[in-house]
């Protein structure tokens, strides 16, 4: 029997027609040996791989798509960059949807860097380590990620390929996001909009900028602006189907809890577009956005504890809503204690259902904070609120003279200067 299949839409048939996917992949596998290099078979080899791709995907053979991309190597220098280009993308964005191979994504890209280099293909090697850098970014490792940009960017720069740059840019964002960087992450994101503004931006590309736009507004507490850009993502990726829209939607909502608009909450939930998304993270911002409306902290970590994957481990959502349950945790705390000049500890942490020693280092830190006045007197157990201590009117009324007196030297000073020329 030969050890190859001729390169024609019969054995591209009879491989698709095969019972098994495994007895799929060896025809496909036999096709992609024959030997021709006419331009018919050629474009046979191109469907061979699109179909052995998407059936090693199916098989979740992550391992044998990587041995794959080694083994067309030679298949490549038979056919344009740009279809190369394409395959060699097509082959990374299966294994990425293959679960727990970062590791090996990671591998992949580092070796396509390494043979586009020897190939001089820079096209293709831009865009490979594009996507290394958001693998790096993805499994923590900032510092070669930035690395790996930063020459990146000045390259593309250079060429002005204005769309990766954009890419770039926005990935340059979220990384100086992740440390913590705002001032930089916020001048990535300038420069991003500044690219797409020149050219045209696919539907997902803008709607990635308007999401990471939304997050650093959020990030500075301007909750308004932020969601009116997580609208804008959540209708490009909802018309896309893209499943960040939900992601967009849960920030929407967490806008709305911010600005005390919890009870609009429910309405976008159970409008049109929100019905299609319901699941366990619009659940989670419909339990907290009822602990905000009822100001009980008790529901409000129930929902923390019910929903821990959708907003303990979503650092966005993570920190606003532990902003958000201080602020709540000091109103009620100072609604409880307003009528007493002295109170239990105890008390007090039986009033808000909270465990003492929590509500004891929280009273602690409000009266460093000048939150209230008062003290712990923790021999006894007791919290004393002091009276407000009436200020001082003299202070403010001396700063004013002084002041005034500032204006009238500035303004002889002014009149002397003009008598002098």
């Amino acid at each position: 029997m030969s050890s190859f299949l001729p390169a024609t839409t019969d054995s591209i048939a009879l491989a698709l027609e095969a019972k098994d996917p495994s007895e799929g992949i060896s025809i496909l596998y036999r096709v992609l040996g024959d030997p021709s290099s006419s331009p018919e078979a050629l474009r046979m080899k191109e469907q061979a791989i699109t179909n052995l791709t998407d059936l090693l995907r199916q098989e979740n053979r992550a391992e044998d798509l990587r041995s794959l991309l080694t083994q067309l190597r030679p298949f490549f220098s038979l056919i344009p960059k740009a279809k190369t280009a394409k395959i060699v993308r097509g082959i990374i964005d299966s294994v990425a949807k293959i679960p727990g191979t970062s590791e090996l994504q990671i591998l992949l890209c580092k070796e396509m860097v390494q043979w586009t280099r020897d190939e001089k293909r820079t096209f293709l090697r831009q865009r490979v380590e594009a996507r290394l850098a958001t693998l790096l970014m993805e499994t923590k490792e900032y510092s070669q990620a930035l690395t790996l940009l930063n020459g990146l960017v000045k390259e593309v720069r250079r060429l002005d390929d204005k769309l990766l740059l954009v890419d770039i840019d926005l990935l340059e964002s979220k990384l100086h996001f992740s440390l913590r960087n705002l001032p930089k992450a916020k001048a990535a994101l300038t420069a991003a909009r500044t690219a797409a503004n020149a050219i045209y931006v696919p539907p997902a590309q803008q709607g990635a900028i308007d999401l990471q736009s939304g997050i650093l507004h959020a990030e500075e507490k301007d909750y308004k602006t932020a969601y009116s850009y997580f609208f804008e993502a959540f209708e490009s990726f909802n018309a896309l189907e893209d499943p960040k829209a939900v992601f967009s939607l849960k920030y929407m909502l967490l806008c709305k809890i911010m600005v005390s608009q919890a009870d609009d909450v429910a309405g976008i939930i159970s409008s049109k577009a929100g019905l299609q998304y319901v699941g366990p993270d619009l659940d989670a911002m419909k339990a907290v956005a009822d602990a905000h409306s009822k100001r009980s902290l008790k529901l409000f970590e129930t929902a923390l504890r019910d929903f821990k994957a959708q907003l303990e481990e979503d650092p966005i959502v993570h920190r606003h809503l532990s902003s958000l349950y201080d602020t709540l945790l000091e109103q009620n705390l100072c609604r409880l204690i307003e009528p007493f000049s002295r109170v239990e500890i105890a008390h007090i942490a039986e009033l808000i259902e909270l465990p003492i020693d929590h509500v004891e280092r929280k009273m602690s830190q409000m009266i460093l904070d000048k939150k209230f006045a008062g003290t712990l007197d923790q021999g006894a157990g007791c919290l004393v609120i002091f009276d407000d201590p009436k200020t001082d009117a003299i202070y403010p009324a001396t700063l004013e003279t002084i002041s005034n007196v500032g204006k009238v030297v500035d303004s002889l000073f002014a009149r002397s200067a003009k008598i002098m020329t």
